[in-house]
């Protein structure tokens, strides 16, 4: 047990936490917006069930350590470029993000404007009568992107198998506590909810270029966000205080 007072494993199993929650936030995000094409007894079940599945994908990856790091290894040469595993999964992984992205985006812009037009269906009515595991399965299709890319990560930053296991454990556990509030949020607010689509773009765009070996940092897409959604807030906040005003002024 001498291992566990050794300072450097700690520094690590934190440092590799962050990390895995940090990669985690465009698995929540995609989760969340899934999930709300549900009806909503169901969508607590959805969300624990996608978070199962990404626990799961990565741990299983994490046990095939050989298999993971073999993907790295060049399949075939196309336009002198080199073909990995890796890249195979990231690509689809990636063009499969940007239609689902783009799909939801024109479901959340265009289809609900014609909807209010002819009187139809609301987009949102016709949505939820999809079918349950029919988003799982996206969920665990995407999980699985997802999951390779957090695993090899991983895999690069600490050489003990128990504290990735424990750092991806605490991860997804902080994950499935905040996948709630977050879907919850995402949901009152369609603003958001079109620049969280948007972001997931931009993830599904750097995961194809990744596959051509174009390293695109995500700290530039995640501050690139960050600024965005601060910006939508103080939006918010002022929309909030326009209507509390005129609430006051029709009450008086």
């Amino acid at each position: 047990m001498d291992f566990l007072l050794d300072p450097n494993l700690w520094i690590a199993f934190a440092m590799l936490t962050a990390l895995e929650i940090v990669l985690g936030i465009d698995n929540i995000i995609f989760i969340s917006i899934l999930v709300a094409r549900l009806p909503a007894e169901q969508r607590d079940l959805a969300r624990r069930l996608g978070l199962g599945f990404a626990m799961l994908s990565r741990l299983a990856l994490l046990f095939s350590l050989t298999w993971v790091m073999g993907l790295t290894e060049n399949l075939f040469t196309v336009l002198q470029q080199d073909i990995s595993g890796r890249d195979l999964v990231l690509l689809f992984g990636g063009l499969f993000l940007l239609y689902k992205a783009s799909h939801e985006i024109f479901i959340e812009v265009e289809a609900k404007e014609l909807d209010n037009v002819d009187g139809s269906v609301t987009a949102n009515e016709a949505a939820k009568k999809g079918v349950f595991w029919g988003v799982i399965g996206q969920i665990a299709v995407l999980d699985i992107v997802f999951s390779l890319d957090s695993v090899i990560t991983a895999v690069g930053m600490v050489e003990e198998i128990g504290v990735m296991i424990a750092a991806i454990i605490v991860a997804v556990g902080v994950m499935l506590f905040a996948a709630k509030p977050i879907g919850e949020f995402v949901e009152r607010h369609p603003s958001v909810k079109v620049l969280a689509l948007a972001f997931l773009v931009m993830v599904g765009m750097a995961l194809t270029a990744e596959a051509f070996d174009v390293h695109m940092p995500k700290g530039y897409i995640y501050a690139a966000m960050a600024f965005s959604l601060a910006v939508e807030a103080l939006n918010i906040r002022q929309r909030a205080k326009r209507r509390a005003l005129e609430a006051g002024r029709s009450a008086a």
